[in-house]
C-alpha cells in the first residue's frame, strides 16, 4: 500500500464516521434547530456572538488544532512507527476525541453556554467542580508552556537546504508578526466600515501569503540583534510570546480571536488542501518502518513503551482534552443553532485527524539520512515534509518550508490565545474577581506561571539543554489525556442523568474509562520515574513528578465524586428534547 492509498483510504474512513456516526449522535442527543441558543439569548458582542458555521468551524478549528496534530503524531511515528500512530488518530478521533468535543460542546450549549466545570458542578457536585477547574487551569498552564517554547524555537537557528537556500527563524518571525497584525486591521474594518466578511477574506488571506513571502527578506533576527545565542534568543522570544498571551487575552474577540481564526482556518485549509493534492500527484514512496517495536530507545538511553505513551504522545489528533475547554468556553457562546454542532464539534475533530494524517505523513517519506539530517525536531519535519508535497506545484522549497512553519505557528497563537482567555475565565470564578483588575490579574496569573517555567535551564545527563517543550510534552500529553478522561466522566453524567439510556455507556463510558486508564499510567511511570532511583525512594528536584502526584490525586478525588452522583437517589433531570420519528 503507497502514501496515496492510506491517506486517501484515511480520508474516505473520517468522512464516512462524520456521515454515519455524527449522525447518529445528533439523533441521540436530540438536536433542535429551533432551539435558542445562548449565543442569541445572551448577546453582548463580547464574549457571547452568534455567528455562521461555516464561519465558526475555521476559528473552532484552528483553536485546537494547535502544534498537537503535528507534534505528537511524528514524535509517535518515529519513535513506534507509523501504523501504531495512524491506528490511533482513526479510531481515537471516530470514536474518542469526536464524540468529547461533541458532547462537550452541546452539554455546554444546554446549559446556558457554561464551561464544563459548571455543567459538572451542576449534575455532580460543588465540591468537583472547584476540583475540576483546578485541574483544567493547570492542564491550561502546561500547553501554554510547551506550545510557546515550541514556536520560539522556530524563531531562532536557520536551515540551510540542499541547494544551499537558507531559512531563517528570524525570517519566520518576520512573517508570524506580520500575520498576527493582519487580522487586527481585519477586525477593524469589519467592526467600523460596510466590507463585508467575503470581501474581507478575498484581500486578507492573499496578504498571508506575502507575509510569508517577505518573511525571509526583513528577518527579525533577535540572536543577531542582541548577540545572543539560538537558547538565550529563544528564551526571549518566550516572554515576548507570554506578553502577546497577556493582552491577546482580553482584547475583544471581534478584534483578533475571530478574524485571527477565521484567516488561520482558511489557511489551514490551504496547508490540508496542498498535503492531499502533494500526496496525490507527488507519488513519494513510503520510506518509514511502519512499525519499530514496542519501546523506543533514545540516544541518552531512555526507553519510552509503546504502551501507554502512543495514547499520550498523540493527543489532539485522536482526543484531546483541551478541545472540552475550547467547545464549552468560547465556542458555545458563539454557535447559532443546536445542529451547527455536529459540523463544529464532531466535524472539526475529524478535520484535525486529517491533519495528524498529514504530519504522520511527513515521517512517512521519511530516509535515515533525511532523519539524521533534520533531527527530530517535529515542526522541521513536518515543514520539510510540506514543502516536498507543495514541491509538486513547483513552489520553492525554501517557501514551502517558510509556509509549513508559519502554518504550525498559526495552529499555536489561536491555542494560546485561547488558553489564556479561559485561563482567566478559570481564575476570575474561583476569586470572584471582575472588571478589568480582576480581567489583568486572571490573566497575569494564567501567563505568570508558565512564564517561570520556559525561564528555567534544564539539561540531559551529557549537559546539553533540554528544550522546555521536550521536559514538558510528556506531562502535557498525560494531563491533557487525562482532563480528556474527565471530561468524558462529566457529559456522560449528564447525559444519564438527562437520559437514562444505555447507548450512553457505549458511546462516552467505554471512552472514559480508556482515556482514564492510560493518562493514569502514564502518570504513574512519572512518579516512579521522579521519586525511584535506583530502587530507593528519593525526592525528585523537577517539578514533572510532583505535578504527576497532584494531577492523579485530583482525578481520583473526581472519580470519587462520579461515582457518588451515579449512585445518588435523586431522580434524573427531564430529558430536554424528544425523539420523534
Amino acid at each position: 500500500m503507497g502514501l496515496l492509498a492510506i491517506v486517501a483510504a484515511s480520508g474516505i474512513l473520517l468522512l464516512a464516521a462524520y456521515r454515519l456516526y455524527g449522525r447518529a449522535l445528533s439523533r441521540w442527543v436530540r438536536l433542535d434547530p429551533e432551539a435558542v441558543t445562548p449565543a442569541v439569548s445572551l448577546r453582548d458582542d463580547l464574549d457571547y456572538v452568534p455567528i455562521e458555521s461555516k464561519f465558526l468551524i475555521s476559528q473552532h478549528f484552528s483553536a485546537i488544532a494547535a502544534a498537537g496534530p503535528v507534534v505528537g503524531p511524528i514524535l509517535a511515528g518515529v519513535m513506534f512507527g507509523w501504523v501504531p500512530a495512524l491506528l490511533w488518530i482513526l479510531l481515537g478521533s471516530i470514536f474518542v476525541g469526536g464524540v468529547h468535543d461533541f458532547m462537550a460542546l452541546i452539554g455546554s450549549v444546554r446549559h446556558q453556554a457554561k464551561s464544563l466545570a459548571d455543567v459538572v458542578r451542576e449534575h455532580m457536585s460543588r465540591r468537583s467542580h472547584v476540583l475540576f477547574m483546578i485541574f483544567i487551569w493547570i492542564a491550561l498552564v502546561y500547553v501554554i508552556v510547551a506550545f510557546t517554547d515550541i514556536v520560539a524555537g522556530s524563531f531562532v537557528g536557520k536551515q540551510v537546504l540542499d541547494d544551499g537556500t537558507v531559512v531563517s527563524g528570524g525570517g519566520i518571525a518576520s512573517s508570524s508578526l506580520l500575520y498576527l497584525a493582519l487580522p487586527i486591521v481585519m477586525g477593524l474594518l469589519l467592526r467600523y466600515t460596510k466590507v463585508s466578511l467575503n470581501v474581507a477574506t478575498l484581500i486578507f488571506l492573499p496578504l498571508v501569503g506575502v507575509a510569508i513571502y517577505v518573511g525571509q527578506f526583513i528577518p527579525f533576527d533577535l540572536g543577531a540583534m542582541l548577540s545572543m545565542q539560538p537558547a538565550q534568543a529563544q528564551k526571549v522570544w518566550d516572554v515576548l510570546l507570554l506578553g502577546y498571551c497577556l493582552v491577546a487575552g482580553m482584547v475583544p474577540v471581534w478584534l483578533l480571536l475571530q478574524p485571527r481564526g477565521h484567516l488561520g482556518g482558511f489557511f489551514l485549509y490551504i496547508a490540508i488542501a496542498a498535503g492531499c493534492i502533494g500526496v496525490l500527484f507527488g507519488h513519494q514512496p513510503l520510506n518509514y518502518p511502519a512499525f519499530t517495536g514496542w519501546a523506543f530507545t533514545a540516544g541518552d538511553g531512555a526507553i519510552t513503551p509503546l504502551m501507554p505513551m502512543l495514547f499520550i504522545t498523540v493527543a489532539c489528533g485522536a482526543c484531546s482534552g483541551f478541545h472540552s475547554i475550547v467547545a464549552s468556553g468560547t465556542t458555545s457562546k458563539q454557535i447559532r443553532c443546536e445542529p451547527d454542532a455536529k459540523s463544529v464539534g464532531y466535524g472539526a475533530m475529524l478535520l484535525e485527524a486529517m491533519v495528524a494524517v498529514l504530519a504522520l505523513a511527513c515521517v512517512m517519506i521519511l530516509t535515515p539520512a533525511m532523519l539524521k539530517q533534520i533531527g527530530t525536531n517535529p515542526n522541521l519535519i513536518y515543514a520539510r515534509g510540506l514543502a516536498q508535497f507543495m514541491h509538486v506545484f513547483g513552489v520553492p522549497v525554501a517557501f514551502g518550508i517558510s509556509f509549513g512553519l508559519l502554518a504550525f505557528t498559526t495552529f499555536v497563537y489561536d491555542t494560546l490565545d485561547v488558553c489564556t482567555r479561559l485561563g482567566r475565565f478559570i481564575v476570575q470564578e474561583l476569586t470572584g474577581w471582575t472588571g478589568p483588575a480582576g480581567r489583568l490579574f486572571s490573566t497575569a496569573a494564567t501567563v505568570g506561571v508558565p512564564l517561570f517555567f520556559v525561564l528555567q535551564t534544564s539539561h540531559d545527563a551529557a549537559g546539553k539543554v533540554i528544550p522546555a517543550w521536550k521536559l514538558y510534552w510528556p506531562l502535557f500529553g498525560a494531563s491533557n489525556q487525562l482532563l480528556a478522561a474527565l471530561g468524558l466522566l462529566g457529559v456522560t453524567v449528564w447525559l444519564w442523568r438527562t437520559y437514562r439510556e444505555r447507548w450512553i455507556w457505549l458511546v462516552t463510558g467505554i471512552p472514559t474509562v480508556f482515556m482514564y486508564i492510560m493518562s493514569a499510567w502514564a502518570l504513574m511511570m512519572f512518579v516512579t520515574k521522579g521519586f525511584v532511583k535506583d530502587g530507593a525512594f528519593a525526592l525528585p528536584v523537577g517539578t514533572v513528578p510532583w505535578a504527576a502526584v497532584l494531577l492523579i490525586g485530583l482525578a481520583v478525588l473526581m472519580l470519587v465524586e462520579a461515582v457518588k452522583a451515579f449512585t445518588h437517589p435523586t431522580p434524573p433531570a427531564p430529558a430536554e428534547k424528544q425523539l420523534t420519528n
